[in-house]
């Protein structure tokens, strides 16, 4: 199974033969064959040239950066190796088309409600202490579910998803029960206390190995549908992202501060105010989503165990056969 490379330390990456290595700043080598590599997201100062890419290129493998402060810089994408002209219309005609692009983009938010959904209700069952505020939101989410045939617009769509989240978000306190870690509110840029910092963290590597896996597909990541195809360079993964946040990020957060792996020592200020992961705390997160996206869960259309990163692939290959007509998508729903 192909893995995600981390670069968290500064030092350079060379080619010798079919093998990557990455010396670091204390000169130590670390050989990387390339076959076991899906994609690369480096996190530190990291000196690379062109030949290098170039290699990269052939072997299809997408470079994602982030800067010092972990947040999303850009890809290195290189050029498509599954171009299909074809697929290319049909995707732009669904977006065109007002009424089917509405109908794909009210699949992803309901999707998206019902996987947040199943989070609520995985911890009122866990629960011992019969928590009314977990139960009454679960109700309360699947309520907004059943509005979702009324929208009239893509707005009012992203306004009930919204909805949602706010009362999914309500709920994280009552789940972690953490004075160090207390929610309050949604804050992004920058994130103004820990519990946001992990968020926002794991949410950039949830859209990026999407963008990742589309790659690896004929659709095109500059076409999304919940999210407008605008100025920004990518969009369809910010959709399939909406559906495996609350399972692949907010349940590995929930984890790892349970377990205590990640602490309040984890974390820095920045002097505009903003509370960010230091470099132990990434390692950490990162460390523990690759072993969660190696995991295996049983696919129950499939009849057999898949990993978590290929669910990602197989939502990716139902949304294609919806835009040519071949089968209607239907969002992954966890049972779990």
């Amino acid at each position: 199974m192909k893995k995600t490379l981390y670069i968290t330390n500064s030092g350079e990456f060379k080619r010798k033969d079919n093998t990557l290595y990455f010396i670091n700043d204390e000169g130590k080598r670390t050989f990387i064959p390339i076959e076991d590599i899906n994609d690369i997201f480096i996190f530190s100062e990291v000196s690379l040239n062109t030949k290098l890419l170039d290699f990269l290129s052939q072997k299809h493998i997408c470079v994602h950066f982030f800067n010092y402060f972990g947040y999303y810089s850009g890809t290195y994408y290189p050029r498509e190796h599954l171009n299909a002209g074809h697929v290319l219309l049909k995707q732009s005609e669904v977006y065109l088309n007002f009424e089917r692009r509405l109908d794909l983009a009210s699949r992803f938010v309901n999707g998206s409600i019902h996987q947040m959904q199943q989070v609520l209700k995985y911890y009122v069952n866990r629960r011992k202490d019969n928590n009314i505020h977990l139960k009454d939101s679960a109700e309360k989410m699947a309520e907004i579910k059943e509005h979702l045939i009324q929208a009239q617009t893509i707005e009012e769509l992203m306004a009930s998803e919204g909805h949602a989240r706010e009362v999914y978000y309500s709920c994280f306190d009552d789940i972690i029960q953490n004075k160090d870690f207390v929610f309050d509110k949604r804050t992004k840029q920058p994130p103004l206390n820990a519990l946001n910092a992990l968020i926002s963290f794991g949410n950039s590597i949830c859209y990026t190995m999407i963008l990742s896996e589309i790659y690896k597909t004929y659709l095109d990541p500059r076409i999304g549908f919940l999210h407008s195809t605008n100025f920004r360079r990518f969009s369809l993964n910010l959709d399939v992202a909406e559906i495996f946040k609350p399972i692949m990020v907010d349940r590995l957060i929930f984890q790892l501060i349970n377990k205590k792996m990640i602490t309040k020592k984890h974390f820095e200020q920045q002097h505009t105010g903003g509370i960010l992961l230091n470099d132990k705390g990434r390692r950490i997160f990162l460390e523990q989503t690759e072993l969660r996206m190696r995991t295996t869960v049983n696919h129950r259309h499939l009849g057999r165990r898949v990993s978590y990163r290929r669910l990602y692939r197989l939502e990716l290959y139902k949304i294609q056969k919806h835009i040519l007509g071949e089968k209607e998508y239907e969002p992954f729903e966890s049972l779990w």
